[in-house]
């Protein structure tokens, strides 16, 4: 009897103790886009400014990667997306996998520890659709696809396969699409559909006759809405990853939003974010979870100049905020995100931090609070931020360096206010440019003091050449070590072209 009991009702009674999460990922959302990180800005954002006086600010805290599949990769996974097949860039709509089939995510840990897990919106990191042919887009879509979201941990999904602006259009729930893709979209500019003078594109490809990417973003939240009500009434905790198709391009307010920011569609767009965010921060009053349900809100990237910086400079706004770069590249725009946490019952409110940390955390984080331990081949490069959160005093920093990743493959390592980049070029779209710009005479390392240079213009490399050093050996070990972690050394997956400029480390 009282081994039925340890055994069945202890571990109940221990999971209804755990709090509710709830994550929230914007697609290309910068940094100075919120107006709690930004006095400048051109728009107020109060539902993300009322997360921030409610919990916690992250002054300085980074994606893994400046663009979109990657970081997602490390979001779910707790490790550096380079250490996957993918090397540079991101994935397509009809992309295999790129989460390891058994590799550990947040959503397969917290299920093992009583968790009901959904993910909503904007998937971007492959599975295996059913073919028909031979093509990348001989797609059987009246048949189930696999290694996707329900076959790494989520219990339910909901949303679409890629960026909004990536074939096929079309709305998929768990395993299947909700309507087979038939019609023929030759793409658009926004001129024909949108209210404001922006030219966003989406590409061509097949689209579902009842989809419309107008509507994409708002039932999305419909869906993450309705999914919070079902759970709120169950016994067990729930883990809902909401990853928002927004303001990623095709920039498209709904009306509602259309001219609220007095700037550009762009910034409505951000509107429309927080407002969405909103919409879920009253539900969860409504349904009196607020307390314990953990909130956290940030960005795969930086902004995408598609958000176009020069006519939102006139109105004195710039998504980067005073940072250097923007979406794609290895400086600080490219990778420093907006990141706020809520949780009422272990964060103090209105609490603001400077520890540099990474989204890449989100593993080791969810096992900390719910007390599983990592096994050495999971959240390999993952560190918890429980402590952090319950105000714990600590004489050393969060991260020991954190390493950061741009769209051409190159890499950047932070440690404490000295920042290392690996290349002469911003890695990315900004000046200077790896291909459209001449490099001729530029050092092959970047230094920079983030502490009295924040805005990266003065490198230093040549200065503090034993600083260069020291940082190249720490990234060198954690490129040798599969781990930037206490642990067992782990593989990276190798690929001897994309990884060359790696070499000097593994030789």
């Amino acid at each position: 009897m009282w081994q039925a009991f340890f055994s069945e009702v202890i571990p109940l009674f221990m999971s209804q103790t755990f709090p509710n999460i709830v994550y929230i990922l914007a697609d290309d959302m910068g940094y100075g886009d919120l107006s709690c990180l930004n006095p400048k800005s051109a728009w107020q954002t109060p539902n993300l400014d009322r997360l921030a006086k409610e919990g916690l600010t992250y002054q300085d805290g980074h994606s893994s990667s400046a663009v979109c599949t990657p970081s997602r990769y490390s979001v779910l996974t707790g490790r550096y997306n380079w250490r996957s097949w993918l090397k540079l860039g991101v994935v397509g709509g009809y992309s295999r996998p790129l989460i390891e089939p058994d590799r550990m995510t947040v959503a397969s840990l917290l299920r093992e520890q009583g968790y009901a897990t959904a993910c909503i919106g904007k998937w971007h990191l492959g599975w295996n659709w059913a073919k028909n042919g031979e093509g990348p887009q001989d797609v059987d879509y009246s048949a189930d696809f696999k290694n996707g979201p329900c076959d790494v941990g989520f219990d339910e999904y909901f949303g679409i396969c890629a960026s909004l602006d990536m074939p096929p259009y079309t709305y998929i729930r768990n395993r299947n699409v909700e309507e087979i893709p038939d019609q023929d979209d030759p793409g658009c500019d926004d001129e024909k559909i949108c209210w404001h003078e922006s030219k966003r594109i989406w590409r061509p490809g097949v689209k579902a006759p009842g989809f419309r990417h107008e509507e994409v973003f708002p039932r999305c939240t419909d869906e993450c809405l309705s999914y919070v009500e079902r759970q709120a009434k169950e016994e067990k905790p729930f883990f809902v990853y909401y990853a928002l198709p927004a303001p990623h391009t095709p920039i498209l307010p709904t009306e509602q939003y259309q001219g609220a920011s007095g700037t550009t569609s762009y910034g409505d767009f951000c509107l429309q974010v927080d407002g969405e965010v909103g919409r879920i921060l009253r539900q969860l009053d409504e349904l009196g979870i607020a307390d314990n349900t953990l909130v956290i809100f940030t960005s795969d990237n930086g902004a995408s100049p598609r958000a176009d910086f020069a006519e939102l400079a006139m109105f004195g706004h710039n998504p980067s905020h005073i940072y250097r770069g923007q979406k794609a590249d290895i400086y600080e725009g490219g990778h420093r995100v907006p990141l706020l946490a809520r949780w009422p019952r272990q964060i103090q409110a209105g609490s603001v931090t400077d520890e540099t940390v990474c989204l890449v955390d989100l593993l080791a984080t969810c096992a900390e609070i719910v007390g599983a331990k990592l096994p050495d081949d999971a959240g390999e490069d993952s560190i918890s931020h429980l402590g952090l959160w319950r105000g714990e005093a600590s004489e050393q920093p969060l991260r020991e360096g954190t390493v950061h990743h741009s769209i051409d493959g190159s890499f950047s390592i932070r440690k404490g206010n000295w920042k290392l980049e690996l290349c002469p070029s911003s890695g990315g779209w900004s000046y200077p440019h790896p291909t459209k710009d001449d490099l001729t005479g530029l050092p092959p390392f970047q230094l920079y003091d983030l502490e009295a240079d924040v805005r990266e213009r003065c490198n230093v490399a040549e200065e503090y050449p034993e600083v260069v050093d020291e940082l190249k050996e720490l990234l060198a070990g954690y490129v040798r070590n599969g781990r930037s972690t206490p642990g067992e050394p782990q593989e990276n997956y190798r690929d001897d072209y994309e990884w060359k400029q790696l070499d000097w480390m593994i030789s």
